[in-house]
């Protein structure tokens, strides 16, 4: 799988809700109104991101739940990070 370019990756942010490119990652930063329904989302992205065997780095503060995409193994944003973003802002839509 090929590292997208700079170019593709920015017309592919229009796409995406709330995503940003920022040190070599797909970035999407996310309040919840509580610790728990930020834990309880996090569950659910990682049972997501476990279907799909593609991970994301989560960190997690308070209320606030900070995910990065990179497919680490290419060294770069592929489009499976592109199909995890889309697939993480419909499962938080919902």
């Amino acid at each position: 799988m090929a590292v997208l370019t700079d170019d593709r990756v920015d017309a592919v942010l229009g796409e995406l809700n709330g995503w940003e490119r920022s040190e070599g990652a797909l970035r999407r930063s996310v309040e919840f109104p509580t610790f728990l329904d930020g834990i309880g989302a996090v569950s659910r992205i990682a049972e997501l991101a476990e279907r799909k065997d593609h991970h994301p780095d989560i960190d997690i503060r308070w209320r606030t739940v900070k995910l990065a995409l990179v497919t680490h193994s290419e060294g770069g944003i592929t489009d499976k990070d592109v199909e995890l973003a889309k697939a993480i802002d419909q499962l938080l839509a919902d």
